[in-house]
């Protein structure tokens, strides 16, 4: 018999750079479907050209992908780098398709910062079909497939070439196109956070260079020459609370003009509601350190280090200063040297749910308890308490409203947004809103009943807004300079009982003037310092929104 021994030979794997090359095709195709939908959308690109343009940002998007991919095309290293690329790219995807977002560091800096219980509310059924098809069925694909290597030198050389080749493909392929592209990466910025995965590693290399936290070693003194001149006889001292809101927008409180009746209770109660603020960021990790620091959004993000916020001025003061804190993300370092009571110890039954997350009404249960446990002598100055708010956050907004307070219906009963009608989105949140309202009205009462002993006062802003399916965008944390108004415009409310202004010298109907004044998270540290009349170095009287009520009385 015949040996025929091609019969017996193993069949021949793939060459590394026809893995490369399938491995971005799929990238540049169906990892960037976000791109190509913003890409068609804009009516420029509408034609034959646009198209033309498409096919080369693509070929682009590919060649330089295959580029990098050689870099770590080694037997060892090349399916890893391929996994963590299809992982990344099949993530990318679903959320930027599903939300609307953009990935860059403030997006980044989201992720990183998210705890468990706000990750666990961004999964679905949806979201896990979609990893497994875009990413896990690639990447078992990869790792069955059977690589042929040639020898170490002749690998090194074939690296080096498909290096230099993909970089003259992609070069190629951008002067081909270089008018379009330049127009369309320079009007629509956004578009260049969409190209996916680059966008995630761009943002992490980013993040390395500017990090969440400047010259995290240390934290510098702010305001210790903070002071409060005495009282005159039978002055009561301040009881104030700070709220802190999350994910409200403006255009959502009836007490704006919007046209549901979202803010009954506030309105009874006769708040001054400011109709035209504005957030320092579009998320918390960026918003709250903001209105916490005296230097503004732009100052604040160019700082060079971290220093102490608003809090410890207040303490730096002589202030009886107290944290208390519904988010299991934490006040983002601002509350770090005051006495807090975080999530896990504001547990009570009735009020939280059995994953430990609670209704922000927790916040007023046993208060009077933990004030009492403060320092006599700061006591005796006056109470500051910040109180930071489930308020609400999303995606899951049918949590945030108990079943009385649920005015709108039919609600969207699931995280997967996208999965509901725009109405039951928008019902779910004004849910959240109306909750927010009744919360907010029971500080007041609370304070209210305070009367005698002290001069309470009320402040109530969020933190940043939220977009509600408006041009598919779900959700916040778009870089601030594209991300739409409803991000950035947040509710700003004042209450201030009748011994506070008498002391103060600010009165509700003098800020009521300032309702439809542009005013912003930059104005927040020294409004509050302006109130409480704390005297130090780093207050700026204008950024103090009281200033015009005390000159004028």
């Amino acid at each position: 018999m015949t040996n025929r021994p091609f019969l017996s030979a193993a069949p021949r794997g793939l060459r590394p750079l026809t893995v490369m090359v399938l491995a971005a095709l799929w990238v540049a195709s169906i990892g960037n479907l976000a791109l190509w939908r913003g890409l068609a959308a804009l009516p420029e690109l509408g034609n034959a050209r646009g198209l033309l343009f498409g096919l080369a940002f693509a070929l682009m998007i590919g060649a330089v992908h295959v580029a990098l991919s050689a870099l770590f095309a080694w037997r060892w290293t090349l399916k890893p780098m391929l996994t963590v690329v299809l992982l990344a790219a099949a993530a990318g995807a679903y959320f930027m398709l599903s939300y609307g977002v953009v990935i860059e560091r403030t997006m980044m800096v989201n992720v990183l910062l998210t705890d468990s219980r706000e990750a666990r509310e961004l999964m679905s059924w949806r979201m896990l079909g979609a990893l497994l098809l875009l990413g896990v069925l690639p990447v078992a694909l990869l790792w069955r497939a059977r690589i042929t290597w040639p020898t170490l030198g002749r690998q090194a050389r074939n690296n080096l070439f498909t290096v230099v080749a993909g970089l003259a493909v992609a070069v190629a392929a951008m002067g081909l196109s270089f008018q379009d592209l330049s127009a369309t990466m320079r009007n629509h910025t956004q578009l260049r956070y969409l190209i996916n995965p680059l966008n995630s590693f761009y943002a992490i290399a980013i993040l390395g260079q500017q990090p969440i936290q400047r010259n995290g070693a240390a934290v510098l003194p702010l305001g210790e020459d903070a002071h409060v001149a005495p009282r005159p006889a039978g002055a009561r001292p301040p009881l104030v609370l700070l709220v802190v809101g999350e994910t409200a927008r403006s255009d959502h409180f009836g007490l704006n003009g919007y046209a549901r009746d979202t803010t009954p209770e506030l309105a009874a109660r006769g708040v001054v509601s400011l109709r035209n603020a504005w957030s320092c960021g579009t998320n918390t990790a960026a918003s709250v350190p903001c209105m916490f620091s005296p230097l503004g959004r732009v100052a604040f993000n160019e700082r060079q280090d971290n220093t102490e916020g608003l809090a410890d001025v207040l303490q730096h003061a002589g202030y009886a200063v107290l944290w208390l804190d519904n988010q299991a993300g934490g006040c983002k370092g601002v509350c770090d040297r005051v006495p807090t009571v975080d999530d896990q110890a504001l547990q009570t039954p009735g009020l939280c749910d059995a994953e430990g997350e609670c209704l922000d009404e927790v916040m007023l249960n046993g208060l009077d308890e933990r004030i009492a446990q403060l320092p006599f002598d700061r006591r005796a100055r006056g109470v500051v308490v910040f109180m930071h708010q489930m308020g609400s956050h999303g995606p899951a907004y049918y949590k945030r409203s108990p079943r009385a307070f649920k005015k709108f219906e039919p609600e969207c009963t699931t995280n997967a947004l996208q999965q509901c009608s725009r109405e039951q989105v928008v019902n779910a949140y004004d849910n959240t809103i109306v909750y927010t309202d009744h919360v907010l009205a029971s500080d007041i009462d609370w304070l209210k009943a305070h009367e005698a002993n002290w001069a309470p006062a009320l402040m109530y802003l969020s933190d940043h807004g939220e977009s509600l399916g408006e041009n598919n965008l779900y959700l916040h944390g778009l870089p601030y300079r594209f991300a739409p108004d409803v991000q950035k415009h947040i509710p700003w409310i004042f209450w201030l009982s009748p011994q506070f202004q008498q002391q103060s010298g600010i009165t509700q109907a003098c800020l009521g003037k300032l309702r439809d004044e542009k005013v912003s998270q930059d104005d927040y540290f020294h409004t509050v310092l302006g109130l409480l009349g704390v005297a130090t170095r780093v207050y700026q009287p204008a950024r103090d929104m009281g200033v015009m009520c005390r000159a004028a009385g």
